[in-house]
């Protein structure tokens, strides 16, 4: 197949759904199923450099919409080179505006949610649910009911998506979601690491990698570490990210007044050695999400053999607790503090366990591979074919 993906952003920072085309592109690639990407990026960044396949950047407009009037009229002139497409999320011109070009080609597609409809949102944001309700109605809707599924990653994320809006019926499907394995460790990422964090030295830490987000629960996070810190005097945090709300100068501030700020590093985005060398030089690594679909940086931790401490909020904290290589709490401070503490109580034998079961539960759950072998047979059914 020749499959064209649609996305907002390609840009690592903007989340999860990026690391995921990424890799997803080249899993399918040995499989000899071609891809190009068509995104809302202005061209010439340096990150498009990052894909194997071929991107036409259409330039994104001012605003969170992102609208770009070249979009539709890309696809209009190259929809026949194509056998299907996806569009990946919601929300965004790039999850609206194709429809009628893909319709008027006769293009199938399938739109993948990535966690978008996840009912938290609503409830934190009431005003920008009732604009959403209103796109929904005369634009995101439709786009969902012609497609030929939405996709979801797992059975929690299909459920909590269950009327979370009225009037536009479309299929649903969950496929398998994952991520690539790590390259083979090496001292080099560990010294890549520590040398991006100077203020660590040689310390212990846990690891939070991922977006200073307030979904995150990044403030409970905070609490939480308080909460243990004066007990383990050789522990750090390390909370890894880029900052695109401003979220971490209150962060820090909250760290202070619990006396507890010189024992938080705060690197910014790492990538290529020194992301790898965090994962596998930390002793756990922590999401205390209040919504979070899956949560790419788990399954990279996991295939780090790195044990998870999560919360009940990340969509696929099941096949976490499933698999032993990890432990969840409710997505509150006392509950992850007592997360926290219970995890730090362990023999260190149960903890060297709790890591080889994570990897084994990566190989069996979130390896791209089986990301890809869902995902071909979704868009084999939806543009008439046998599959891979």
């Amino acid at each position: 197949m020749k499959v064209l993906h649609i996305i907002a952003s390609v840009d690592p920072a903007s989340g999860g759904p990026a690391e995921y085309l990424r890799n997803i592109t080249m899993a399918m690639a040995e499989r000899r199923h071609d891809a190009e990407i068509v995104c809302l990026d202005p061209s010439g960044v340096d990150f498009l450099r990052l894909y194997s396949v071929p991107i036409a950047a259409m330039g994104r407009w001012a605003g969170p919409y992102g609208f770009s009037p070249e979009l539709g009229a890309w696809i209009t002139d190259n929809a026949d080179r194509f056998d299907v497409a996806v569009i990946h999320g919601l929300w965004n011109h790039a999850a609206i505006g194709p429809r009628r070009a893909l319709r008027a080609a006769g293009l199938p597609y399938v739109v993948f949610a990535h966690g978008m409809l996840d009912p938290w949102c609503a409830g934190q944001h009431r005003l920008k649910h009732l604009l959403k309700r209103l796109v929904w109605s005369f634009a995101q809707g439709p786009v969902l009911r012609d497609a030929h599924s939405v996709l979801f990653t797992c059975a929690e994320e299909r459920r909590l998506a269950e009327g979370a809006f009225w009037g536009h019926a479309f299929t649903s499907r969950i496929v398998a979601f994952g991520t690539a394995a790590p390259p083979p460790a090496d001292p080099a990422q560990i010294a890549a690491f520590r040398a991006a964090v100077p203020s660590l030295g040689e310390r212990r830490y846990l690891l939070f990698l991922g977006r200073l987000h307030p979904k995150k629960g990044l403030d409970l996070l905070v609490e939480a570490f308080a909460g243990v810190a004066p007990s383990h005097p050789a522990l750090d945090l390390v909370i890894a990210g880029p900052d695109p709300v401003g979220l971490q100068s209150k962060l820090m501030a909250r760290a202070h007044a619990l006396e507890i700020g010189t024992r938080i590093h705060w690197p910014g985005m790492l990538n290529g050695a020194a992301k790898w060398g965090a994962f596998r030089g930390a002793d756990a690594f922590v999401l205390p999400s209040h919504q979070e679909n899956f949560g790419i940086a788990v399954a990279e931790a996991m295939a780090c053999r790195v044990p998870v401490l999560i919360s009940n909020k990340v969509n696929i904290w099941r096949e976490v607790e499933a698999s032993g290589g990890g432990l969840v709490a409710n997505d509150d401070a006392a509950s992850f503090e007592r997360l926290l503490a219970r995890w730090l109580a362990l023999p260190e034998a149960e903890k060297l366990s709790m890591g080889e079961a994570a990897g084994q539960g990566f190989a069996q759950h979130f390896h791209i591979a089986i990301a890809a072998t869902d995902l071909i047979a979704a868009l084999a059914e939806a543009c008439g074919r046998s599959g891979a």
